[in-house]
């Protein structure tokens, strides 16, 4: 196995992301590209990275699962501003930064317990697509307020809203986004929606489906990659 990234910058930050919810995970290589699939230790969060084939300017592999410590990973792809050659030989990953100098790495790979996770096939009756600036200065209201928010769907309307002892609230009619929704609402811990909008900032927009009382389905496009969230809702009951 051995593929290359030209830029090795957005793999490190897809990296650092999907290690804001796990340590260690599989990392697949097919005939498809390089994907992640993890679930958090609580079980409330799955997260879903990929780039594809397309997206290296070398690519030669068959099927392969790659068992890595993504801090270690990402202590070294941080060393990288360039191109970055990942080489398979027996135990290890070769990691080459072919900067101004050639540096290489070498990382031993683990063996991960557990089955091979695939992201579910849910079904949303609400589809947003927003600027990320606007989604995460409205998480970031929220969390002042808050642990929790609620995406509100209602007169046409998309309303990200906080209440506690005190409350926030940002509404979005269709001029401020796209806006494919059933009347719903859902909501969803800030803890994750912060980690989430970390992503955000790798795109100009970020795409959000949901339902009422159902689970989140966050994704980031770039031209080189794809990054999904899926986030259980906070489902609150009376005594």
């Amino acid at each position: 196995m051995k593929i290359k990234l030209e830029n090795s910058v957005s793999l490190y930050k897809a990296i650092e992301l999907v290690s804001e919810l796990v340590t260690e995970v599989r990392i697949k290589i097919d005939d498809f590209g390089l994907s992640i699939t993890a679930i958090d230790p609580a079980n409330v969060a799955m997260v879903h990275f990929r780039i594809p084939k397309s997206g290296f300017s070398q690519f030669e592999s068959g099927k392969e699962i790659l068992g890595v410590n993504l801090d270690s990973l990402k202590k070294i792809l941080r060393r990288s501003s360039d191109s970055v050659v990942l080489e398979k030989k027996e135990n290890f990953l070769e990691i080459e930064m072919q900067d101004r100098i050639s540096r290489k790495f070498t990382l031993c790979l683990m063996e991960i317990e557990g089955e091979e996770k695939e992201m579910p096939s849910l079904e949303f009756s609400s589809r947003i697509e927003m600027n990320s600036s606007d989604f995460i200065d409205s998480i970031e209201d929220c969390a002042v307020v808050d642990d929790a928010c609620s995406f509100i769907i209602k007169e046409g309307k998309f309303i990200i809203e906080a209440r506690g002892l005190n409350s926030a609230r940002s509404e979005f009619s269709g001029d401020e986004a796209k806006i494919n929704a059933e009347s719903c609402k859902s909501k969803y811990s800030l803890e994750y929606l912060q980690k989430f909008a970390k992503a955000s900032k790798l795109s100009n927009k970020t795409i959000l489906n949901f339902a009422d009382d159902h689970p989140l389905r966050m994704d980031i496009r770039t031209d080189s990659m794809e990054l999904s969230f899926l986030l259980a809702p906070r489902v609150e009951t009376e005594d």
